[in-house]
């Protein structure tokens, strides 16, 4: 098995068990984004080639491992959440090396992991199906779940343990075998997490890694045929691509994509705990996350006030190197993503009023990062673009409005359905804005982000394609209902209801 510290020279490859190095000619450095002279790890763009070899690997593992009782591998599983918890400092600092959040939300992510871990481990003994009451006499019917077969799985750089967690481990539970491509800003942290499944005991060719871009590693994952289903984090642009062609292919589809979250506040919330969540949201995680609030919809008679909190709070925000003692945001994940937020922002200065931020930070703590100020816009159109499209960046726009109706219209009018939250004392309202809100998730004097490993994921309209992740709905992907007809009259049937 191959070292973290070998890790951080060249990745390699994880295929049928083995760690090998990828015949790629094109090698990409990865650095840390808070600090450009720290190269993190060299990244192969690894061939279509080596992506089949994975691919079959993962088909001639699958009848062992389908067939493998499943407590034995929910039994692996918790072994893999000891390790993690065991692991959990190490791998939360190497999340921020290499992905630039600071190390709190890094030390809340692997937490979040192994609670996805530890739960579906539990449901390795409760893949349940159903008894179902027959319409003829002694006849029985009833449902099992089975393995889809070979899964895919396509994930981002922004939740680079989480994610990839909350795919993987209901696939594995659920008796599929799995090729996994990561996102090549975060190869290390996907990395240490196949180590983990592999230190657990899984066997050889149940996982696979495979390092590169989508264009190749991704796009042959999408459409080799020995590839059942494929589960998608990342861009609308991507995911619709992907969901075209695996539909195409007859294959089971899974995307979770964009996300434009509002923040409703009314005249009677509790300004200070909607100000602190509205902070939270925005700026945790330099606001590079699909549940990142990035809307807040504020009525009229509190707006100046409110934003007056916000501001003083968000000039304030400590940002730096995300391993550094105190820090509350760290940078962009890169130097594209960095350029195009602050594209985004300098297209917001012309449609709104600039309160704070707006600039890439400068000087001795900045100079060798991509620093984004805390920015926060006010009196945003509706339907201007820094309130219609995704940043994914520490940007927040304020919304004025004049009444509840006004808020649930502007809440709705992206394309996007991911998160909504509102912060009011009136349950009348609660009530409403939870049935008319057109998002996936819904959250009441609380905060567009988070979520518990036990509790379904997803969103609506725009942000999402099938069923939706986590929690025992996660299952529902990753498995398939065989139904089951037992007729013991011992005589032919006379009539069919068919």
């Amino acid at each position: 098995m191959t070292t973290l510290m070998e890790a951080t020279t060249v990745c390699r490859n994880y295929i049928n068990g083995e760690w090998v190095e990828s015949k790629a000619t094109k090698i990409v450095e990865r650095r840390n984004p808070a600090n450009t002279d720290d190269v993190v790890a060299r990244v192969p763009l690894s061939t279509r080639q080596e992506t089949k070899q994975a691919i079959v690997a993962a088909k001639a593992a699958l009848p062992g491992w389908r067939e493998t009782p499943a407590p034995a591998r929910g039994n692996i599983l918790f072994k893999a959440a000891r390790l993690m918890e065991e692991q959990k400092d190490e791998l939360a600092r190497l999340l921020t090396r290499e992905e630039g959040k600071a190390l709190k939300d890094a030390l809340g992510e692997v937490q979040r992991s192994i609670n996805i871990i530890e739960f579906m481990a539990g449901e390795a003994r409760r893949l349940t199906g159903e008894t179902l009451p027959s319409e003829l006499p002694k006849n029985f019917s009833y449902t099992i779940r089975r393995p889809v077969g070979v899964v895919g799985v396509i994930t981002p750089w922004n939740f680079p343990v989480a994610i990839p967690v909350w795919k993987i481990a209901p696939a594995l539970v659920c008796g599929n075998t799995v090729v996994f491509k990561p996102a090549t800003l975060t190869p290390l942290t996907a990395t240490r997490l196949v180590q983990i499944f592999e230190q657990a005991g899984l066997p050889a060719g149940v996982l696979n890694l495979v390092t590169g871009a989508g264009k190749d590693v991704g796009d042959e994952i999408v459409t080799n045929p020995h590839v059942q289903a494929v589960s998608f984090t990342g861009s609308n642009a991507v995911g619709a691509e992907l969901y075209a062609t695996g539909a195409a292919g007859m294959k089971k589809i899974q995307c979770e994509m964009g996300g434009k979250n509002p923040l409703v506040i009314l005249a009677d919330a509790d300004l200070q705990l909607a100000m602190e969540s509205a902070l939270f949201g925005a700026f945790a995680s330099t606001g590079q996350r699909c549940t990142a609030t990035s809307r807040v919809i504020i009525e009229e008679a509190v707006a100046d006030k409110w934003v007056a909190m916000l501001v003083e709070r968000a000039t304030q925000f400590v940002v730096g190197d995300g391993l550094e003692p105190g820090v509350e945001m760290g940078p962009s994940v890169d130097e594209n993503q960095m350029k195009t937020v602050l594209r985004c922002i300098e297209a917001g200065k012309k449609e709104a009023e600039l309160k704070c931020g707006g600039e890439r930070l400068t000087g001795a703590r900045y100079d060798k990062g991509w620093f984004v100020a805390p920015t926060v816009f006010d009196h945003v159109r509706a339907d201007s673009t820094i309130a219609q499209e995704e940043i994914f960046g520490p940007a927040l726009s304020v919304i004025r409005v004049k009444n509840f109706d006004e808020a649930l219209e502007a809440a709705n009018s992206v394309r996007y359905g991911l998160a909504s939250s509102i912060y009011t004392t009136d349950s009348n309202k609660i009530f409403e804005f939870v049935e008319k809100s057109e998002a996936g998730m819904v959250h009441v004097n609380s905060p567009t982000v988070g979520g518990e490993a036990h509790v379904p994921f997803g969103g609506t309209k725009a942000t999402s394609v099938g069923p939706k992740e986590v929690g025992r709905s996660a299952l529902d992907f990753y498995s398939e209902l065989k139904i089951v007809y037992i007729d013991y009259t011992g005589r032919k049937r006379e009539s069919s209801i068919y």
